[in-house]
């Protein structure tokens, strides 16, 4: 599964107030916040990707975290095997909604510092994802 990163600065002024729904990303391979660290890396190189959504046992969206967030925390000095994902999630918790407009998501993720931004629905499932263009 390829990852498509989406260009949030459009060419026209009407491109900014689309919904998200619209211009997202699929949203990837989607796993439980119980699964360690050392997992979660395999399933990434498996599904070939550099990021995960992170559910909790409800199936709802917790966050997202990325290759090299997990590489970070297996490399340190306090990791061990029962280190699990909700472990390292950190500041993951930014969402937008389906109707949430382009201009909108860019000024959340480039205040908050993301490079990527679940779109979640009314339930907190995981529909997709926004990724700034670097």
């Amino acid at each position: 599964m390829t990852l498509v990163q989406t260009q949030l600065r459009p060419a026209d002024a009407d491109s900014v107030n689309r919904p998200a729904v619209e211009v997202m990303d699929a949203a990837g391979p989607h796993v439980c916040d119980d699964m360690s660290v050392e997992v979660a890396l395999a399933v990434m190189a498996a599904a070939r990707t550099v990021r995960l959504v992170i559910c909790d046992q409800d199936g709802q969206c917790t966050g997202l975290v990325t290759r090299t967030e997990l590489a970070a925390v297996r490399d340190g000095s306090d990791y061990t095997d029962r280190v699990r994902l909700r472990d390292v999630l950190g500041d993951h918790g930014s969402f937008a909604s389906p109707v949430t407009t382009m201009a909108e998501a860019e000024h959340a993720m480039r205040t908050r510092r993301l490079g990527v931004l679940p779109v979640v629905d009314e339930q907190g499932s995981a529909l997709g994802i926004l990724a700034l263009s670097r």
